[in-house]
């Protein structure tokens, strides 16, 4: 018999708690339609953690995570917490698994639905047909370099600092992902970097080159400054295939780059270590208490992260596939949460988009199942 894949799932705050819950119906669907077998565990991350346990990242939640075979998070901070010690805050629990399970290859990719591209900020002409994958080291640079912290000078004055740093085995790993993944799509790496006044990216840089020229030479490589980067990536964002950068960078332009897709609501993620570790997954948005318990959020960049996690974890694409599917002819069929809302559209809830995508599964099933 097929061993049960092993899930941990995270809720974390505010309306994480409300899209997970729609993510583990389509898991359910799944098995119960013969299309694996799926164990699922519940635990605690960020500020219900530190409610509970007075950690944003407790002992029982790190066992679970490399016990299991994947994780999938909702989201987690808001305002409830702002007050506590940094150390203590909800987002030290992502960091921190992060970390722990030695996620270093952040996968955000940026794909704007034909049905959504007017829903986009950007003409029509711009957006529509974007397919990127923006790869995020995620375990070096400003956020986890030392020394860090504030202190007080001899004046009175005070001082912050963070250290931005990268070692070669840092950024030789986060490259050849980058050129893994270019070799499935179309071929072509931007390399974004500081490199004219940061020496950290100069060496970035360098290594990256190192990297390509050794073993990829097939592939397109050109680098790009962060800030023309950003500007490109809302001028002419289809000139992109993948895009690899640091840990700071990549946090700011896959956000930039969301915008694009028409709401962060669309937008899914995978964070990965070496083979046979668990990965995580978690739509790219926050935890948006502001309207959280009201059933108003988008689960769809949830559930594209759960399809990730079937494609990427499980080696399940016609699963995968299968799922991107049915988000794709819910939205032909003009469902809409409010962050995606257009004229013409349906507008529906949180549970609501769960229970059309669910309908949009069977459909599919049923048009494999006659073919």
């Amino acid at each position: 018999m097929t061993q049960a894949k092993k899930i941990l799932v995270l809720p974390g705050d505010g309306i994480g708690k409300e899209v997970t819950v729609q993510a583990v119906r389509i898991l359910e669907w799944l098995g119960a339609n013969g299309r694996g077998k799926y164990d699922i565990k519940y635990g605690l991350i960020g500020g219900s953690a530190y409610d509970e346990t007075g950690s944003p990242l407790p002992a029982e939640t790190i066992a679970d995570a490399k016990a299991s075979d994947a994780v999938l998070l909702g989201a987690v901070g808001g305002p409830k917490w702002e007050h506590l010690d940094i150390s203590v805050r909800p987002e030290k629990g992502l960091l921190g698994i992060r970390k722990e399970l030695e996620l270093f290859a952040n996968l955000r990719p940026a794909i704007v639905f034909e049905e959504l591209a007017d829903a986009s900020t950007l003409k029509r002409e711009v957006v529509a047909g974007l397919d990127i994958m923006i790869l995020r080291e995620l375990t070096g640079d400003i956020y986890f370099g030392q020394p860090r912290g504030v202190e007080t000078l001899p004046n009175g004055e005070k001082r912050g600092f963070n250290t931005m740093e990268y070692t070669t085995h840092e950024i030789h790993r986060i490259a050849r992902v980058a050129f893994e993944l270019a070799k499935k799509r179309s071929g072509r790496v931007c390399s974004v970097d500081k490199a004219n006044v940061l020496e950290c990216t100069e060496f970035w840089r360098e290594e990256v080159k190192k990297i390509h020229d050794a073993e990829y030479p097939e592939i397109e490589l050109s680098n790009m400054y962060v800030d023309n980067a950003a500007m490109q990536l809302v001028r002419n964002p289809k000139q992109f295939d993948v895009m690899v950068t640091g840990n700071i960078f990549g946090d700011i332009l896959s956000d930039c780059a969301a915008m694009l897709t028409g709401s962060l609501g669309m937008l899914p993620s995978a964070s990965l270590g070496k083979p046979g570790t668990p990965g995580l997954y978690e739509p790219v948005h926050g935890s948006a208490p502001d309207i959280a318990g009201k059933n108003l959020a988008n689960p769809i960049a949830t559930i594209l992260s759960l399809a990730m996690m079937l494609r990427y974890s499980f080696s399940m694409a016609s699963e995968a596939d299968l799922v991107e599917n049915a988000i794709k002819k819910v939205l032909a069929d003009g469902q809409r949460t409010g962050d995606i809302m257009q004229d013409g559209g349906k507008k529906v809830g949180t549970s609501e988009m769960g229970d059309e995508i669910i309908k949009a599964l069977e459909f599919l099933a049923k048009q494999e199942k006659a073919a």
